[in-house]
């Protein structure tokens, strides 16, 4: 029985060590040498290899009570520790107890992004909502009767309105992006056409700013497979911050060229920020890049 255990044990594509009934260590797989390491020799009691204490209560209720159970082990690691769920399975009367290891150190990293990024977004809605709500009712009160401080205000809310729509509207892509990443687009796009909608709706954001938006390349023949919402989101991205970061009075310069990869014809699309000259003289140039493959 034994050898079948073992040979079972060494199936398991998951880490897996099996217990024996002397509740010492009867065989380790070679995933689970790797995430134990020296500590599991064979012959070892479990105590002195899975010291966590969640652990060892479930080997204990798994030996004592033949109750299955699951329970969380942490590998401390040089940067951030590793978290795996142990499933602790009783094999019956003199037969001991089978430990698997599945890692959730990915999926716990998915999930405190997740909940960071609500908390980011809540506080993000939160400024805005608060000052609409004040300027609401200010404008109720004091300013009732004020046409000049109306009409500041009014401009100001409109202002913030706008930056929970554009909130919004990231949240809605983002979702999208999700729920469509591993779908491939089936519709073909000109990449022209796709860089000539953001630099239009963003012109006036430009303008206040005192930046100059210039389509160069426009010549070049690129039409490829892709969303195009999508890329009209990735582009739009990447000018808008071009405009904002790029110091006003200078221009951002959205350039498409011919390229190459190793075995296909690419275009390459350069977003580059040059800014306000540097003290002294010359030009602070920034650039961001985008490849997309094959096209024709």
């Amino acid at each position: 029985m034994q050898d079948v255990l073992g040979r079972v044990l060494e199936g398991i594509p998951l880490p897996a060590l099996l217990i024996g009934p002397d509740e010492r260590l009867a065989g380790v797989n070679p995933p689970g040498l790797a995430l134990l390491g020296e500590a599991a020799a064979l012959g070892r009691h479990h105590g002195l290899v899975l010291r966590q204490p969640g652990m060892q209560e479930a080997i204990e209720a798994a030996f004592a009570r033949g109750q299955a159970g699951q329970a969380r082990h942490r590998v401390p690691g040089p940067s951030q520790d590793s978290l795996f769920r142990a499933t602790i399975t009783p094999l019956g009367a003199g037969q001991g107890v089978l430990v698997v290891f599945e890692d959730l150190t990915e999926a716990e990293q998915i999930g405190q992004m997740r909940r960071d990024f609500v908390a980011n977004v809540s506080h993000e809605l939160r400024s805005p909502l608060t000052a609409l709500s004040s300027f609401i009712e200010t404008l109720r009160g004091a300013a009732k009767d004020d046409a000049v401080a109306r009409e500041r205000f009014l401009a100001i809310m409109e202002r913030e309105a706008g930056r929970m729509n554009r909130l919004v509207r990231d949240l809605l892509h983002l979702s999208r992006v999700e729920a469509e990443e591993r779908v491939r687009p089936t519709g073909r796009v000109a990449l022209v056409d796709v860089l000539r909608a953001p630099l239009a709706s963003l012109k006036p954001m430009a303008e206040a700013a005192g930046v100059r938006l210039v389509l160069e390349g426009e010549a070049v023949p690129a039409t490829l497979p892709g969303d195009a919402d999508q890329l009209v989101q990735v582009f739009q991205n990447l000018i808008e911050n071009a405009v904002k970061y790029g110091g006003a009075g200078g221009e951002v310069i959205v350039r498409l060229s011919p390229d190459r990869l190793p075995k296909v014809a690419a275009v390459r699309v350069d977003v580059i920020d040059r800014g306000d000259s540097a003290t002294g003289g010359g030009c602070m140039c920034k650039a961001a890049r985008a490849k997309a493959a094959p096209f024709r």
